[in-house]
């Protein structure tokens, strides 16, 4: 079993800390702002489509032929869409709480149609963060309709997740990245282009942050994929719940109920422990 170098580690918890940094700014876009959140995951996917681009592999514009990679580029468009949604209601850490029932849907996908292995450890696990979640949402409680887009973003990332297992050898991870931002961008481009604001410095200081952590993010998850076994960097991926409490508390002065705390930690136990039994 190999060992995590501090390079990883750190590259890790920095692209973990910039991808709810996105969410912050997108959050201050349309929870501060009043910008439509449509708008906010259409400019994102915009941005960020620009900013790749220029790096983009010789093949890349052949794989728009395939069916497969459009399906996982609205998959993305729409859980973003609903998790800015999420955000424009509701704190930021119950939302990243509840999204987190994104990897409980890609493991189930993942033994349906990848034919993946099941273990009853792992089983277990998935029932326990499942478990987790269902404490942050609080289904029959007054928890706010925003959780509901939460869990729909999660569902979504889940099945992204596992589609993206499905077309990985189609093509390289920036030629493939690209895709999911042009596609998504084509897609949201008539709702999110009428629902343009008035672009204030602030409103384009925050549409440029959202769309540059989001992206700095993902680009850093990459490379940190390239030093080390996924299975060994994947419990640091839930360093990012640990982020959105962090932003919550600076930016909105929001800290989660101990109910919320209690299935953020059952969610955060369930996903570090199944992530070390594949390791």
């Amino acid at each position: 079993m190999s060992k995590l170098s501090t390079q990883s580690i750190l590259i890790m918890f920095v692209a973990m800390s910039m991808i709810p940094a996105g969410d912050t700014a997108g959050k201050l876009l349309s929870w501060g702002l009043g910008a439509h959140p449509i708008y906010v995951s259409w400019s994102r996917f915009f941005i960020g489509a620009l900013m790749v681009l220029p790096f983009i592999p010789k093949g890349t514009w052949a794989l728009l032929k395939d069916i497969r990679v459009w399906g996982r580029a609205l998959l993305m468009a729409t859980g973003l869409s609903c998790i800015q949604m999420a955000l424009s209601l509701e704190p930021i850490a119950d939302v990243f709480a509840a999204f987190f029932i994104g990897p409980l849907v890609s493991y189930v996908l993942a033994t349906i149609f990848l034919r993946e292995a099941i273990t009853w450890q792992r089983t277990a696990l998935i029932i326990l963060g499942f478990i987790g979640v269902l404490i942050v949402v609080r289904p029959g409680s007054d928890a706010g309709v925003g959780l509901l887009w939460a869990v729909a973003a999660g569902t979504c990332y889940g099945a992204f997740l596992t589609a993206s297992r499905w077309i990985a050898h189609l093509g390289t991870p920036i030629g493939l990245t690209f895709t999911q931002l042009f596609i998504s961008a084509l897609v949201l481009a008539p709702i999110g282009a009428m629902n343009i604001p008035t672009l204030t410095g602030e409103m384009m200081w925050l549409t440029t942050l959202s769309a540059l952590f989001s992206m700095l993010g993902n680009l850093l998850l990459l490379y940190a994929y390239k030093t080390a076994p996924a299975t060994r960097l994947a419990p640091l991926v839930y360093f990012q719940l640990l982020a959105a409490v962090i932003l919550g508390w600076v930016f909105f002065d929001t800290w989660p109920a101990m109910v919320t705390w209690v299935g953020l930690l059952i969610v955060m136990g369930a996903g570090i422990a199944s992530a070390r039994l594949r390791a």
